[in-house]
């Protein structure tokens, strides 16, 4: 049974390596890669292109953390981490890198699979919270643009905000365009014109 996903295993130790492998596989993960060279990671990462990835870092020092949090943050991909120790400030690091599951002492085989659905879940969840964000604020710009270009049409046409609006919206109809589209080109219009 093959899971269909490709997991990217990143892990100096080959030791601990072969457990995260022999998990995944176990679970059924038949496209599992594993890097042992810490070089050049992020060129490897988006030649390889993996829907997941998994770094092992034992006993990471302050620079080793860093450099895989901005991987973290290069990366859009699920990332589960495991290290042996870690304090609140590299927890903290960790999440705010986009690290989607930060494991403590838990390298084990059978909590591999676990540890890797939860944080697949996880980055799943945090990236509609995204694109929600981003849509929204896309949305609070597209209005005050209307709002604005509104405002020029009630000054230059003595128009009301309702006659402004209907203007705009007929325009956009009749130039198969989005109202904002047509919003913004009267905004850009309107200060050449002010100049």
């Amino acid at each position: 049974m093959s899971s269909g996903i490709s997991i990217l295993v990143i892990d100096d130790n080959k030791i601990r390596a072969s457990i995260i492998e022999e998990g995944l596989r176990d679970a059924g993960h038949d496209e599992v890669i594993l890097v042992h060279q810490m070089d050049g990671l992020v060129r490897q990462i988006a030649d390889i292109n993996p829907d997941v990835i998994v770094i092992d870092l034992e006993n990471p020092n302050r620079d080793q953390l860093e450099h895989m949090f901005q991987v973290s943050r290069t990366v859009h991909r699920p990332i589960a981490m495991f290290v042996d120790k870690a304090d609140s400030l590299s927890i903290e690091a960790a999440v705010d890198a986009g690290v989607s599951a930060y494991v403590v002492d838990g390298l084990k085989r059978e909590r591999v699979k676990p540890i890797l659905d939860m944080a697949v879940s996880r980055f799943r969840a945090f990236s509609k919270l995204a694109q929600e964000l981003e849509d929204a604020r896309t949305e609070l710009a597209d209005r005050k643009s209307i709002d604005r270009a509104k405002g020029i049409l009630m000054k230059s046409k003595g128009l009301s905000e309702q006659e402004a609006y209907e203007l705009l919206r007929r325009t956009a109809m009749n130039q198969s365009r989005k109202i904002i589209d047509v919003a913004q080109s009267l905004i850009i219009a309107s200060g050449l014109l002010a100049d």
